[in-house]
């Protein structure tokens, strides 16, 4: 399967989720994205530091996002939990939920109408499918 079926039939199709991309690990490349979902190269930099970082609770990249929110696509999110592969942010009714595969960076954006956790299920049931294919 293509990284942009995943995307479109795994993210997106679940109905849980609206957007999603799919980052390399690094960050350095966009494997896959919903048109019109772009995380800027400084956002991706940001999420990275905070997945990579050991403290998750008082690290500076963990209190900085705790402080001044998580910025994904050019809009601000309250992060709300940060532990182990994954970090999950709030703005208002709408949410994201992020998590880091060995190879891949996972951002699935979830609308108003939808509950968080159905929407953190969906993301991280992929993310650990991907685990099992050594991604």
């Amino acid at each position: 399967m293509s990284w942009q079926a995943y995307v479109d039939s795994s993210l997106v199709g679940s109905g849980h989720i609206d957007k999603a991309a799919i980052f390399s690990a690094a960050g350095d490349s966009t494997w896959a994205a919903t048109p019109g979902f772009t995380v800027a190269p400084s956002e991706i930099t940001a999420i990275i530091s905070i997945l990579n970082e050991s403290d998750k609770s008082n690290g500076p990249a963990a209190t900085k996002a705790f402080a001044e929110g998580i910025h994904v696509a050019g809009e601000r999110y309250v992060a709300t939990r940060n532990e182990d592969r994954h970090v999950y942010g709030r703005q208002g009714r709408t949410g994201i939920c992020i998590v880091k595969t060995k190879q891949a960076i996972l951002i699935g954006h979830y609308g108003e109408n939808v509950q968080a956790g159905n929407a953190t299920q969906t993301v991280e049931a992929l993310a650990d499918y991907l685990v099992g294919l050594g991604y």
